[in-house]
């Protein structure tokens, strides 16, 4: 009985609920961010490059395709021919970099505000700022 009473105050421990909390949010920021990265981000970085390019289809084949299959990435995958994909990771990658940054910007944001709501320092006690002021006369 010992064990799942253990386990209980586990689960309910603030930090385990703060920390699947933070889980959820961050797999719908993560789709958020993937939404951005692919309807907003790599459409404008196809059309600087001169057209519109689709990145997941950027693909070098290292094995046979049998016949009658397309020469797309998807239908390559399916039909399991090797393929070095490297436009997804490019994808990915832009991906990674955006969310580093939105929760890096999120981060410095939360610090800023724990320091605005900081309470101050409290004061010195008057019997410290005179012995600190006979230490340092004595010094000279």
């Amino acid at each position: 009985m010992s064990v799942l009473k253990e386990f209980r105050d586990f689960a309910v421990k603030g930090n385990v609920i703060d920390l699947a909390v933070g889980v959820i949010i961050g797999g719908a920021f993560g789709k958020i961010v993937d939404s951005l990265v692919n309807d907003i981000v790599m459409p404008v970085i196809s059309t600087l490059l001169g057209g519109h390019i689709d990145f997941t289809n950027l693909f070098i084949v290292l094995g046979h395709i049998p016949e009658g299959v397309p020469r797309t990435f998807d239908a390559l995958k399916k039909a399991g021919v090797p393929i070095f994909a490297y436009g997804n990771f490019i994808t990915i990658s832009i991906n990674f970099i955006l969310l580093a940054f939105v929760i890096f910007q999120m981060v410095k944001v939360v610090n800023r505000i724990r320091l605005l709501d900081a309470p101050p320092p409290p004061a010195v006690p008057e019997d410290v700022v005179l012995l600190r002021e006979i230490r340092d006369s004595l010094k000279k």
